[in-house]
């Protein structure tokens, strides 16, 4: 299994839980040291989502160690804050190359491999559903993909293949501390990653 953004709070977990599961894993991540960090064995490449090629490479990779691929969980994303008036162009280009056309272009990849039985799960949120003042462009990016998600779950029916598209609530994840633009607005305490680590990978199972 694939589990891009393994260096990610919730990343790292799930990708521990399938490893429990008895899974064979390919982790990315942008960090190469995070990556060994997680003394998770298998695969480890170091790959962005922003670059067409590495997303290629990381699906490339897995077949390569595994000869085959039962899934593909993508965990990575960015969050940009402030009003879509103060967002800049490299901005804009930053949230949908990381958290819409990366994520596609992975799955797009990922397709020729997956039969029977396999899946794709892609974690967006709740914004893709309910977007927040804000946060317009980071709500767009994650309707975005939530919604090619539902279309592509349509279209890979027939091969037996199941998408899951994720939309959990504000997490504990650390994320809105380190967005790409802006400052993150006071939020409630959001869900401990771990049970939502552990209903994904229930999803999953």
């Amino acid at each position: 299994m694939l589990v891009v953004g393994a260096t990610g709070a919730l990343g790292s977990r799930i990708a521990a839980r399938l490893h429990d599961r008895g899974a064979l894993l390919t982790l990315t991540g942008r960090d190469e040291q995070r990556l060994a960090g997680l003394g998770l064995p298998g695969r480890l490449v170091r790959a962005d989502l922003r670059v067409a090629g590495d997303c290629r490479r990381m699906v490339a990779d897995a077949i390569d160690e595994h000869r085959r691929l039962d899934g593909v969980v993508n965990a990575a994303g960015v969050v940009a804050f402030g009003g879509l008036a103060d967002l800049e162009d490299a901005t804009l280009d930053d949230l949908f190359a990381t958290d819409v056309v990366g994520p596609l272009r992975v799955a797009r990849e990922a397709l020729g491999h997956l039969g029977e039985g396999s899946f794709i799960a892609q974690i967006s949120g709740v914004v893709a559903e309910h977007p927040v003042a804000g946060m317009a462009a980071y709500s767009a990016a994650k309707a975005a993909l939530a919604s090619a998600m539902a279309a592509l779950a349509r279209e890979v029916r027939r091969q037996g293949v199941t998408v899951i598209d994720v939309q959990p609530p504000h997490t504990e994840t650390g994320l809105a501390s380190r967005p790409i633009a802006g400052t993150a607005p006071r939020f409630p305490e959001g869900l401990d990653p771990d049970r939502v680590a552990d209903r994904i990978v229930a999803a999953i199972e």
